[in-house]
């Protein structure tokens, strides 16, 4: 027999209402991106959004663009020594290297095959890694401040005079892009180059690049231009050349500076499947919460049978 407690109920689906609704409590400004779709239905004007397309089929780790972003963004070195895992200095994308070429040595696997020279045949990933843009950007909506939104252009953005140094944006993204600085303590990444844009001007990433593995344009149609890329290296025996981000990864959403690979993500240092932080949130604050309640209540009961003895 089941006893039904209805004050009980009600008192715990208003707690799982107020609970869901805490993080709009004191809600930050958001910046509304341009909306490819709605653009497209005549629905939004403006400006459409830029982004990226990176092949890596077509990189020669020159680091030009590393270098390009860091000149013209006024970016420190990061040193002169390697990291002993690759013609490599910097190691991964952070608050002073907001491009990053990999460099990996692969035995074997695809492009060995590919060429025709054996399973131990030695062969190198190049790939210039970057800020994705996402267009449903875990760090914007995990950033108390409302420091980072999405600009004119559709791009992510930190604005640094707003940024508190919480970290919390660093910890939400699953790429691993965001760093903190150590001279103010404010998030750092990629900006899109948002002032040479507002100039009319392309990316210094982008424009520095000598065999044009670095796209730039409107997100629509790089990834137009993706798909007919991926289909000619596949007539020329890339078989295993596609996109990754141009469309939903997993349930993650698509990605406005996406990749052409070879390869398993992986092997890139990109996720198969990045996480959004905040999925579940209200579940976990819930059951943290009557977690919390029960061992209050436990520790109450404690000390009250401590007392009448």
């Amino acid at each position: 027999m089941t006893m039904k407690l209805p004050m009980f109920e009600e008192l715990a689906g208003n707690f799982r209402s107020e609970i869901e609704n805490f993080p709009n409590a004191f809600p930050p400004r958001r910046t509304a991106a341009p909306d490819p779709e709605k653009q497209r239905a005549g629905e939004q004007d403006g400006q459409p959004v830029m982004g990226f397309l990176t092949d890596a089929t077509l990189c020669i780790g020159c680091k030009a663009c590393e270098v390009a972003c860091k000149q013209w963004n006024q970016l420190p070195a990061d040193g002169n020594n390697f990291t002993g895992h690759s013609y490599d200095n910097t190691g991964h994308l952070s608050e002073t290297t907001w491009r990053h070429v990999a460099f990996k040595e692969k035995i074997g696997g695809a492009i060995g095959d590919m060429m025709g020279a054996g399973p131990t045949a030695g062969s190198w990933l190049m790939l210039s890694d970057v800020c994705k843009h996402c267009e449903d950007a875990p760090c914007l909506k995990s950033c108390p401040t409302g420091s980072l939104v999405y600009n004119p252009f559709g791009d992510v953005y930190v604005q640094p005079d707003i940024c508190n140094g919480c970290g919390y944006c660093v910890s939400a993204c699953p790429f691993g892009v965001i760093g903190r600085s150590e001279e103010d303590g404010h998030a750092k990444k990629c900006t899109l180059c948002f002032d040479r844009q507002a100039d009319a001007h392309v990316p210094a990433c982008a424009k520095s690049c000598p065999t044009e593995s670095i796209k730039f344009g409107p997100v629509e149609e790089l990834r137009a231009y993706a798909e007919k890329r991926v289909a000619l290296l596949r007539e020329r025996g890339h078989e295993k050349a596609y996109t990754y981000g141009a469309d939903s990864v997993g349930e993650y959403g698509r990605l406005n500076a996406f990749f052409i690979l070879e390869e398993h993500p992986n092997e890139y240092n990109l996720p198969e499947e990045p996480r959004q932080a905040d999925r579940g949130q209200g579940v976990r604050y819930m059951l943290g919460s009557f977690a919390a309640l029960a061992l209050t209540g436990l520790a109450a009961a404690l000390f009250s049978g401590k007392s009448r003895r």
